[in-house]
């Protein structure tokens, strides 16, 4: 075994597994998942494989799918899959995963609390009247998902009412791994910020995650202010891409980029920056230190297998978050993230069996 591999092979966080030990904050969304035709995406301006916020002209269409087409509901969101996954992966003990963010008082907003239940995450929402639940368009044609989401009360999530009260900011201070989703930066990046802070004083490990194309280019100023506090930083090879075009790279090697994202400026210099990038059905990238960048094949699928790739991503980080905070080495990490992307994607949504199957 080389120096560069027995590096890598011991690498291992110390945190141990207890309840509320697993950090997410996001944006919560009850998602609607639908086949359309090309002539509903052309009616609305979206592109087959895309996601993106609505704006006025495609608030009609989530009365439309609903109306027109066969719909699914799951109670979705980026960061909240995430930490779900994470909880089903773990089993026991319940309530490892803890997560923050904003609903309404409506129907859709229960039916949230419900799942979060069910899913035994320890899930505490701010409630509002002004908006109802956010909702997630999921326009599927063939292999294809583009992703409509209309933040409503995921947008209203408030530092001051929630994350700043004292028996709230207690569970965030019981954590020792933390992960937001970048699309949380387009809500309250004072939280985000307030938390990456936490953690980095604390010598605990903050994850982001780089989300969507749409962050790196249009909420970059967020996005750059909260790096230095980022300890693990996750994404597929289109953000990675994006992320390297919107800094100046001038490299689009993944392996590469990988690096220069790892080199950004660190605040908390106990922990050297690791870098994970996705690349679908190619190896997955991950940097550790200045030695090591390895290559980590994903497992075989059979194209025919693959029900809806949609929450892929999402499984990914909750498979890895899973180990993470288990104190499992990176391999390890990686191993669960990719086997969790494989369970989902071969389902409609992010839905996953009652248990795990993972050695």
């Amino acid at each position: 075994m080389t120096l560069q591999k027995l590096k890598c092979k011991k690498i291992k966080f110390s945190v141990k597994l207890y309840n509320n030990a697993l950090f997410g904050m996001g944006n919560p969304l009850l998602d609607i998942s639908a086949v359309v035709d090309k002539d509903f995406l052309d009616k609305y301006g979206l592109k087959p494989n895309d996601q993106i916020l609505a704006e006025e002209k495609h608030k009609a269409l989530f009365d439309e799918i609903v109306k027109k087409s066969k719909v699914e509901y799951h109670a979705g969101g980026s960061t909240q899959n995430s930490v779900k996954i994470a909880q089903w992966m773990i089993q026991e003990p319940h309530k490892v995963a803890t997560f923050f963010g904003c609903i309404g008082t409506d129907h859709f907003g229960e039916i949230l609390k419900q799942k979060a239940a069910e899913a035994h995450v320890d899930a505490h929402y701010y409630e509002q009247s002004q908006e109802p639940t956010g909702t997630c368009a999921a326009c599927i044609t063939g292999d294809n998902r583009s992703l409509v989401a209309n933040l409503a009360a995921a947008n209203c999530y408030n530092k001051e009412k929630h994350l700043d009260v004292d028996r709230n900011w207690s569970l965030v201070e019981k954590a020792r791994v933390y992960y937001i989703a970048g699309f949380f930066l387009t809500v309250s990046p004072e939280s985000i910020l307030k938390v990456a802070k936490h953690a980095s004083d604390n010598n605990k490990i903050f994850g982001l995650n780089l989300s969507a194309p749409f962050i790196s280019q249009f909420f970059k100023e967020p996005l750059m202010k909260v790096m230095p506090y980022v300890d693990i930083i996750f994404g597929n090879e289109t953000e990675a891409a994006t992320f390297a075009k919107e800094q100046g790279f001038e490299t689009e090697d993944i392996a590469e980029i990988a690096r220069r994202v790892q080199c950004l400026p660190k605040v908390n210099k106990n922990r050297q920056r690791i870098v994970v990038f996705t690349q679908g059905r190619e190896d997955t990238v991950a940097t550790v230190d200045d030695l090591c960048l390895k290559m980590f094949p994903v497992l075989d699928i059979d194209q025919n297998d693959i029900v809806d790739t949609n929450g892929a991503g999402d499984a990914f980080v909750g498979g890895f978050l899973s180990e993470l905070v288990q104190e499992k080495p990176l391999e390890e990490c990686i191993r669960a993230g990719h086997y969790a992307a494989n369970v989902i994607i071969r389902r409609v949504g992010c839905t996953f069996p009652e248990k795990p199957d993972f050695h």
